[in-house]
């Protein structure tokens, strides 16, 4: 059993910074996909600051960085912060998905007007 969230995205992915862990088990990505599914906020924050601590690095997956980021803004919608972040990693991936950034970014602005 992996200790964390981050740990397992570990031994599924691999990491860009530090050597990937040695545990002895069959990695299997809808394993980690479910424990994402139902991770809380933090822990996902956890994992993307540490396995993609600047934009345009680490190994997730554009995928799962992406569910990580719709999963994290589901459990914390009001964070002009975290829309922000979710924003400019689809504008990296993009342009299939720059709408959808464009609107966070507005979400964001919005939010920090009313504040």
């Amino acid at each position: 059993m992996h200790s964390s969230l981050t740990e397992h995205a570990r031994c599924v992915y691999g990491d860009e910074y530090q050597p990937t862990p040695e545990c002895g088990r069959e990695h299997r990505e809808h394993y980690f996909v479910e424990e994402l599914t139902f991770a809380d906020a933090e822990s996902i924050l956890t994992m993307l600051r540490e396995l993609c601590p600047n934009v345009c690095d680490g190994y997730l997956p554009v995928w799962i960085r992406n569910l990580a980021f719709r999963l994290v803004l589901l459990q914390r919608p009001n964070e002009p912060e975290l829309m922000r972040a979710a924003a400019e990693s689809l504008y990296l991936h993009g342009p299939d998905w720059d709408d959808i950034a464009a609107d966070l970014d507005r979400r964001a602005d919005a939010l920090e007007t009313a504040a």
